[in-house]
């Protein structure tokens, strides 16, 4: 007997299944009813495990149904839905199992036939998430979304919807079964006459729905921020004393709603909730929504300064994505469902715009120090003017390629280039343009006074507002009268060597290479349980392990031929340390120009020869010539009452 032959029973199911799809006459959008509303209802209780359970009700007609699995995600700009964490779905109508089989050609699309008489139709699916910090442990896409005492729950990651229907056109009523003794916390109103079990919320779109993530934990606390609208922080920590927020820190946050509003001169939310996870299982990683954002920070992000410093500018950046990101937002970005490719040809401005930005209120707003801000801006351009990857790929092809850059390998990223530079590189340029704004116009105006024209008008619930190119310069254009849209060509479609570093010179201060530790570098160091020694020997090495990583093209350890995975041993014979290596940088390279590593790889040792002359140089800022404009942009704004200097 073939194997065809054994499967003929499944096989002729199937076409029969295809076959009436094929006859059917009603259009995908005419499967769902204008009137009632679909269920979903989470069961996060083994959360923990690693395990979301869901039930939906999806209001139907008899016929041909495509059920879709959202796929390209806002804010991730990737087809970053994840499929290959799906358990199901298990589809039931009228008590009944239903068959139902996969498009060959899209693997988030369900097709099915709904049987006569069949008004809605029962799904259950899970989705299993990573049991490590690391989504990529045993191929999952999911990273780890919760820990033993508190839990991240994406919504989109939880549903089907009908095909062709947009994400507007449809609403859920979601409820959720949290781990006894846990509280949640979400952009969702709660539904008064919900009278099932666990917390119910209002009916909504799945575009809301998808937009406003759950935070649940065992201790969960609660700050008020101010603004009007209302602002809240919401804190769940793997331990109660990791969610304290000092006093100081309080009325920074406060100020940082202060600052925003005024920057743009408007809000374009009902209230807004900063929705903040503390642990060290979960990765570090930050999702924007217009209502709220969705922050993961290491354990320690309120206790330890390195720690504090180094995650400093995730909460003010996806507070601006509020504004710009959500609110506005580039056309091509702007999807009717989670199955139409995105375009993000924009990015420079949706996240590059909003790094600047947020590192603008990150000083305004005195969670960082004017010295920390400048800081901050040397470790970016010291890290963008490494990335050699620029003389082949321009930052529009890297912003183009976003989609394959979010998973790119960051081991050879300086000849790669990666994400980060249509954050960072592109946050070097939005300061060139602020610059340029203030020095055309003798100091009237500023970037600021972009932001106010192009997301500052009124709106008093969250809607979207696409933008092109064109409208980018015009609004630049009636802030500035300048040659606007050659400057953003020139800067994004040339290919040269080094890092814009224009703005920072025209801003009266000077990028260079200094023996002065740069404390921004230092606490990303302590964060990330590293030492950046790419300006030096070309190369990034982890403290545990001592693995290599970040090989920098034409450095001195990619001239000796070192490659990332390697494991560093010894330094000049000695068993490497911190310390040893330092020693062997500043003072015994200076001696015989050269410093010798002991490597394992793949079992194997060797020992290779570094040509290096010394010394540990980190990436600075020296005051240069004019006005010192860094410190009137980081300026406060607002006229709130502020807190005492740190």
């Amino acid at each position: 007997m073939s194997r065809h032959a054994r499967s003929t029973p499944l096989r002729a199911r199937a076409r029969r299944i295809l076959a009436a799809m094929a006859l059917a006459t009603a259009t995908l959008a005419a499967t769902v009813q204008a009137a009632p509303v679909a269920e979903l209802e989470v069961d996060a209780r083994e959360a923990p495990r690693g395990i979301l359970k869901a039930h939906l009700r999806l209001p139907v007609t008899p016929g041909a149904l495509t059920l879709v699995y959202p796929k390209w995600l806002p804010g991730r700009h990737s087809p970053a839905g994840p499929i290959t964490s799906l358990a199901g779905p298990v589809l039931h109508a009228g008590g009944a199992p239903l068959s139902w089989r996969r498009d060959g050609a899209d693997p988030y699309a369900f097709h099915a036939l709904v049987p006569a008489g069949t008004a809605m139709l029962d799904v259950d699916l899970e989705v299993l998430t990573a049991s490590a910090p690391d989504g990529i442990v045993q191929g999952l896409e999911t990273p780890r979304t919760a820990t033993e005492s508190l839990a991240i729950v994406e919504w989109n990651q939880l549903v089907l919807y009908p095909a062709g229907v947009p994400s507007d056109g449809i609403e859920f009523r979601a409820a959720i079964r949290l781990p006894a003794g846990w509280q949640a916390a979400t952009a969702l109103v709660p539904d008064a006459s919900w009278r099932g079990e666990g917390i119910g919320y209002q009916p909504v779109s799945l575009t809301t729905l998808a937009d406003a993530t759950l935070l649940a934990g065992r201790y969960l606390r609660s700050y008020d921020l101010g603004g009007a609208p209302p602002v809240s922080l919401r804190i769940a920590a793997d331990r109660p004393a990791a969610a304290d927020l000092p006093e100081p820190m309080l009325l920074h946050y406060r100020s940082l709603v202060a600052e925003a509003t005024t920057l743009f001169g408007a809000t374009h939310y009902r209230r807004y909730q900063f929705l903040w996870a503390l642990t060290d299982q979960i990765m570090p990683d930050g999702l924007e929504h217009h209502e709220s954002s969705d922050d993961r920070s290491p354990l320690r992000a309120l206790q330890d300064e390195d720690i504090r410093l180094a995650e400093t500018n995730l909460l003010p950046h996806e507070y601006t994505h509020s504004w710009n990101g959500k609110f506005r937002r580039p056309a091509g970005l702007a999807t009717p469902d989670y199955q139409v490719p995105m375009n993000g040809e924009l990015l420079w401005v949706y996240e590059g715009l909003t790094e600047y930005l947020g590192d603008v209120l990150a000083a305004r707003s005195g969670l960082w120090t004017q010295e920390e801000f400048r800081d901050e801006l040397a470790r970016i351009a010291g890290q963008m003017n490494l990335h050699t990857g620029r003389a082949w790929r321009n930052l529009q092809d890297a912003t183009d390629a976003a989609p394959l850059l979010y998973y790119q390998d960051h081991n050879w990223g300086a000849r790669l280039r990666r994400q980060d530079d249509f954050y960072q590189e592109s946050a070097l340029l939005w300061l060139e343009a602020d610059v340029l704004i203030r020095k055309l116009s003798h100091g009237q105006r500023s970037l600021d006074d972009f932001c106010r024209r192009f997301y500052g008008a009124p709106s008093t619930a969250p809607e979207v507002r696409p933008y092109g190119f064109d409208d980018v310069v015009a609004a630049l254009e009636a802030t500035q009268a300048y040659d606007w849209r050659g400057f953003w060509h020139e800067r994004l479609e040339r290919h040269r060597a080094g890092a814009p570093l224009e703005g920072l010179t025209s801003a009266g201060w000077r990028y260079a290479l200094t023996d002065v530790p740069n404390r921004m570098q230092l606490a990303h160091e302590t964060e990330d349980r590293d030492l950046e020694r790419q300006q030096s020997l070309g190369v990034v090495i982890a403290l545990d392990g001592g693995t290599l990583s970040d090989i920098v093209p034409g450095s001195p350890a990619d001239l000796a031929g070192l490659a990332p995975g390697e494991h560093l041993v010894a330094v000049n014979g000695h068993k490497w340390s911190r310390e040893v290596l330092r020693d062997a940088l500043v003072v015994e390279a200076r001696a015989a120009g050269t410093v010798t590593l002991l490597v394992e790889k793949d079992d194997e040792y060797r020992s290779v020869v570094l040509n290096y002359a010394g010394g540990e140089p980190y990436a600075n800022l020296v005051r240069g010539e004019g006005e010192d404009l860094l410190g009137a942009i980081g300026r406060p704004r607002a006229t709130a009452p502020r807190p005492a200097p740190r």
